[in-house]
């Protein structure tokens, strides 16, 4: 019974579960994160501003009918003399306002397609938020997860040494001290493994919060792969990095919005050409009297066309126009400004991941080379006290230690895959 439990528990673990790598966890947070979704949908409304401004271009149609009554003295449609009328009038029109020419139009055209530009940097930079997030969370749970399965390795290696002490205490090959000094430390490894435990769990709750899951039925895994070697050893990389970040990019694009805003400002001062076409036509009666000529009769006798162009020059809106271009300058003044604190702050970051790069690279060969001295320490070590010649306590420690340069190996081997992702979101 106990093995066909134990059958079923891995069967709905299989079902049930799922491991995602750090590629599919990528995968699904840069489709699916609230945040992507927003700056996509940006880019769309950007698409749909410049739309508009182009529509401007265009010529509107419209269309309008009048029914009205007039009782008593009024203007008689049909002799335009003034009479005591009681009348009905119907009048029907088609107007075709356009503007010929607006340099405001094709500023804000330019002006939109701008913006466009940027939202798309926008987008690019939300990507690179996310998965620079999500990396350093997935490496964090990798982290507290290996950390928890040496504390488990430590707790089970002291609980067999506890049972082997014990017998070789009953033969009388060891000192009972040797099982106090043991039990002293099972308790305070146990402590830091509930501790590791709860970490575990919520390294786990951020990783999933960084991607944008719900499900908590996934546990994620590391592809156990060389750490890659990025070449960063030219002297202008942090500068080619800097090139390619969309922060960056983006605030060259701000510079060019807040130009064209003082464009766009300053086409209040152009004049603007406009023109008209009107067509009408109406059918008028006296109430109560004979009946008028047919309503087709009259609607072809009353047509009426009508065309007419415009020219509107500015010349005094009160400073209006001046005061909204120095207005505009001073936020291009403020633009630039911006710029050069994204320059600081960017070049200051990729430094960084240069420096922690290249310290992650030296530190995990200074492990490597070193972990096979260690390991051979720990067989002598063992060697020592099966034979009697190292007690248990001192034994403990020294197990313990070459758990620990284990787990400090794969940490800087995990430190400098880590670092190694963070560089590849930046060289996209």
């Amino acid at each position: 019974m106990k093995s066909l439990k134990y059958i079923l528990i891995l069967i709905s673990s299989a079902i049930f579960s799922q491991n995602w790598t750090l590629q599919k966890s990528l995968d699904y947070a840069l489709k699916n994160h609230p945040l992507i979704k927003q700056s996509i949908l940006e880019v769309q409304k950007s698409d749909r501003n410049i739309a508009i401004s182009k529509g401007n271009l265009l010529p509107s149609v419209n269309a309008g009918i009048n029914h009205n009554y007039s009782f008593g003295s009024t203007i008689d449609p049909s002799t335009n003399s003034r009479k005591t009328l009681n009348t009905q009038y119907d009048q029907f029109r088609i107007s075709v306002p356009v503007e010929l020419f607006n340099w405001k139009n094709y500023a804000e055209i330019s002006l939109r397609k701008l913006n466009k530009e940027s939202s798309e940097y926008r987008l690019r930079s939300a990507k690179n938020d996310i998965s620079l997030n999500v990396i350093q969370q997935f490496f964090q749970y990798q982290y507290d997860k290996a950390w928890l399965e040496v504390l488990q390795t430590q707790i089970s290696g002291i609980e067999e040494q506890i049972k082997r002490t014990e017998k070789e205490v009953e033969i009388g090959n060891r000192p009972k001290s040797d099982i106090y000094d043991i039990k002293a430390n099972l308790g305070t490894i146990k402590e830091q493994w509930i501790s590791a435990q709860n970490q575990k769990e919520l390294s786990k709750n951020n990783l999933q919060n960084a991607i944008g899951l719900l499900d908590d039925k996934i546990d994620f895994v590391l592809n156990e792969e060389n750490p890659e070697n990025v070449l960063i050893n030219n002297e202008d990389f942090v500068q080619k990095l800097l090139e390619k970040n969309p922060l960056y990019q983006n605030a060259i694009k701000q510079n060019e919005i807040a130009s064209k805003s003082i464009e766009l400002a300053k086409s209040d001062y152009y004049p603007r050409l406009s023109g008209m076409y009107q067509w009408s036509t109406f059918f008028s009666k006296e109430l109560g009297a004979q009946p008028a000529n047919q309503f087709s009769e009259q609607f072809k006798q009353n047509k009426n066309n009508y065309v007419s162009f415009g020219l509107d020059v500015p010349i005094f809106n009160r400073f209006q126009t001046k005061n909204r271009i120095e207005l505009a300058k001073l936020s291009a003044e403020n633009t630039s400004l911006e710029k050069d604190k994204v320059v600081l702050e960017l070049t200051n970051n990729l430094k960084t991941i240069e420096i922690q790069y290249r310290n992650a690279q030296e530190k995990y060969r200074a492990l490597e080379e070193n972990f096979e001295n260690q390991k051979l320490s720990f067989q002598k070590s063992e060697e020592k006290y099966k034979e009697g010649m190292m007690d248990a306590y001192t034994f403990f420690m020294v197990r313990n230690s070459w758990l620990q340069a284990n787990y400090n190996l794969i940490k800087s081997r995990y430190d400098l895959m880590l670092q190694n992702e963070l560089v590849k979101v930046y060289l996209k």
